[in-house]
This record gives structure tokens, sequence and C-alpha cells, in this order.
């Protein structure tokens, strides 16, 4: 074993949540190592990168979670592009979601918090929006973020920059216990060599992959995929947020479009017409005219997910093992606030009440019966 990573915070998982959480330690001079397998693979580099707490109905623990997230994410992205040197496109953009009748709209989890939109005006939010819709909300707070072009890169630049070592290629094959303490990894690395790589604390962070490293945890994947169309510059300012498709209009023009939800796909690869033609019907279901805006890109991925569809953030009944996965479709709008907690939590710092309860309904002693 390699006695110089001794004291290091050993980080399983490279994502959005790992760089997140790995940015947080190295930016506070603590030694951080980074395993990863394929990042270009994590759930990060797939989603749209909406701020969607009220835009996406959350509700009780999880409408908290992400509003408390959701106010520390301009301080948060304001580090990592100082650190980093490159914008990752947070704009409160709001986001519109739009209805066919009044009695859909007021059964919406979270619609008091949304400002009302009769037909003409969800039309002068949205130009070209689809007859069919004739009541809307306007969630004004919300917003979003480039990751997949911006953020991700920042967060990888900025640990980089902070010192955070990578080892990409990196799969894990089993944790090294002894004594109920986790010593490191055993790893498989990209020239085929088994390695033993140790750290004073362990953080698991896989996402959908989490099952693989750590048995016992209730995490499956469900597959997304997800489109780009390239529309007219400002054709659209707003996120458009239908009930099985979303549109997220880039500065540029660029227009994310996503995405499916296939909880049975397990892990197969790949773009489907199936997924493609759902993808499309949404377009036409939302905003028809896009339609006909070239198509840019097809892609797909794997978000973590849990049997109550929230996260599982903590220590573990290892004393030095945590975890930080099952985010599912909210990893970009909770990875401020998670990698926050768990820096306090590891660290031994002082947790608000809103904090010590957030543990509490996240913890991963929830599933055990």
């Amino acid at each position: 074993m390699r006695s110089e990573t001794k004291n290091t915070i050993l980080i399983i998982g490279g994502g959005l949540i790992g760089l997140s959480i790995a940015y947080e330690f190295a930016r506070n001079k603590f030694k951080v190592e980074v395993l990863s397998k394929n990042r270009s693979e994590s759930a990060g580099f797939v989603a749209a990168g909406m701020l969607a707490t009220h835009a996406e109905g959350l509700e009780d623990e999880l409408f908290i979670f992400g509003q408390q997230s959701q106010n520390l994410i301009p301080g948060w992205i304001k580090n990592i592009e100082q650190d980093s040197g490159i914008d990752c496109g947070l704009k409160k953009s709001g986001i519109v979601v739009p209805f066919e009748n009044l009695k859909k709209l007021k059964k919406f989890k979270t619609y008091k918090y949304g400002k009302y939109l009769n037909q003409k005006n969800l039309k002068k939010e949205i130009s070209g929006i689809n007859t069919n819709w004739e009541h809307g909300l306007l969630f004004e707070q919300d917003g979003q973020i480039d990751n997949r072009r911006r953020l991700m890169r920042a967060l990888e630049r900025a640990c980089s920059l902070h010192g955070v070592k990578f080892q990409e290629g990196a799969d894990v094959k089993e944790l090294i216990l002894e004594q109920n303490k986790i010593l490191g990894a055993k790893v498989l690395n990209a020239t085929g060599e088994i390695k033993n790589i140790l750290g004073e604390k362990v953080i698991l962070c896989c996402g959908a992959w989490s099952k693989k490293v750590l048995k016992n945890l209730p995490i499956f994947p469900v597959k997304g995929q997800m489109l780009s169309i390239q529309g007219p510059e400002n054709s659209i300012k707003r996120v458009l947020f239908g009930p099985n498709t979303y549109l997220v209009p880039r500065d540029d023009g660029l227009i994310v479009v996503g995405a499916t939800v296939e909880d049975k796909a397990e892990f197969n690869q790949g773009n489907t017409p199936k997924g493609i033609n759902q993808l499309q019907e949404g377009i036409k279901s939302l905003l028809p005219e896009a339609l006909n805006w070239p198509q840019m890109e097809h892609w797909w991925g794997f978000r973590p997910c849990t049997p109550d569809f929230k996260p599982i953030i903590g220590k573990t009944q290892i004393v030095n093992l945590y975890v930080a996965t099952g985010h599912y479709r909210n990893g970009v709008l909770f990875s401020a606030i998670t990698s926050d907690i768990m820096f306090k939590l590891i660290q031994e710092k002082t947790l608000n009440n809103i904090e010590t309860t957030f543990l509490k309904k996240f913890s991963f002693n929830r599933f055990e019966v």
C-alpha cells in the first residue's frame, strides 16, 4: 500500500457530486484524491442544469433542501468561476410550467410560489407555444446552469488548480475493510494493474453505480435520453417545463431537450429510436415550430435513484465511510448544499437544525428494516 496517501480525503466517483465535494475540501487545503472509472458517463454531463425547486413541484424536505441549495448556489458558483476562470452560465432565467386547464394548475404542488399566466401572457412569455396550453405558472425564482459545457469543466479545473489528484479509468473492485474502518479501495487502473489506494476518510458518490461498490445501497439507474437543437438567437428566453419534456435555452441559442425516464433500462447504453421519438413528440407538444430547427446532438446517461426518490447523504455504520448519492433528477440543484453539508459533517463542524434534519431524513439508515 502507498503510505503517501495517508490523511487523504478519498472520493470514489468523479461526477458532479464527487467533484463538488472534492472542490469543497481542496479549497480548504485538504489533500484530495478522486477515483473515477469514466467521468463522461456521470449524470452531471447528462442533465439540463435546471434549478427548478419550484417548477419541479418538489415537496416536504426535498423542497426545503432545494430552496436552501438554491440560496447557496450564487456564492458557490462565484467561487468556482473565480478559481477556474470559466463562466458557468448561471442564470435566473425563470421557468414556465404550462397547463391544459385550471384544475391541473391548482393541483400543482408549488403553484402558490408561481405567477399565474393566462393564455395571452403565456404566449408572451413563450412565443410559439402550442395552443393546447391555456394556463401557466412562471417561477421567476428558478433558473439554470450550463452544467454540461461549463460547470463540470469549471469544477474539474478548479479542483486541479487546488491540487486534487484524479485517477481516471479507476475501476473500484472493493473497499479495503479492517476492524470496521475503510483503509482505502482496491482499484483496477487504466493500465490493467491492481492497486490499493488509501484514504483517511472515504466518500462514496458513484451515482448510479454506487451499489457496485457498496452492495447494500438501494440505488438503481434510471436512464435518460436527451438531445439539443439550435434555435434562432433569443428564440425563447425562459425554460419551458412540460409534463414529460423540457426545453432549456442557452445564451447562444442552443436548446437542451430532455429527458426520457427509463427505470427498466438498467445500464443499457446508447440512444434509441423510441427515446428520440419521445423527445420529438415532446417538442411538438410544447413548441411545434422547434421541430424544424436542426438537431445538434443526441446523448444519454443514468440518474441514481432510490426507492423513495430522495438522496442518501451522511455517515454509514463504517466509522470513516460516508455516502452522497441518489440525487436522481436534481443533482445540479442539490450539489451546493450536499458538498457544504458533507464538508461540515466530516470535519465535525457545527450543523444547524435544518442541516441536522436533512441528515436524518436522507440517512442511509431509513432503508434498514
